[in-house]
């Protein structure tokens, strides 16, 4: 699967642009004033790299002021969430490493869509 495989979400939407069995690259669009469930991964890291927009990151409970360019690096385990803090859409690029990339490796501990 590569590129033009879009998923919306009630929060925007993401686009996988490479899905392999080492990783998986996604570039994600969130809308402004729209935020993504806190959660965490049990079997895959990410990185995250700001290309557009302006927003905040939540990392086990830190607040990160997240811009363009700069990148936020998740592990295993770790409670995490971005926020469009901003009036554009906010899109960063979210490469996933380790041994599983499915959907269903979500652990949701809060979202404002009922999705926990």
């Amino acid at each position: 699967m590569v590129g033009d495989i879009c998923f919306t979400r009630p929060w925007g939407t993401y686009t996988i642009l490479e899905d392999s069995q080492a990783y998986k690259v996604k570039r994600i669009n969130v809308l402004p004033g729209k935020r993504l469930s806190l959660q965490s991964h049990s079997k895959r890291d990410e990185l995250w790299t700001m290309v557009q927009g302006e927003g905040v990151v939540t990392l086990d409970g830190l607040e990160i002021t997240f811009t363009y360019g700069k990148t936020i690096d998740i592990h295993r385990g770790q409670k995490h969430r971005i926020t469009n803090t901003g009036s554009l859409e906010l899109i960063f690029i979210e490469v996933q490493t380790g041994e599983y990339f499915g959907e269903d490796d979500i652990v949701r501990y809060e979202d404002d869509f009922g999705r926990v």
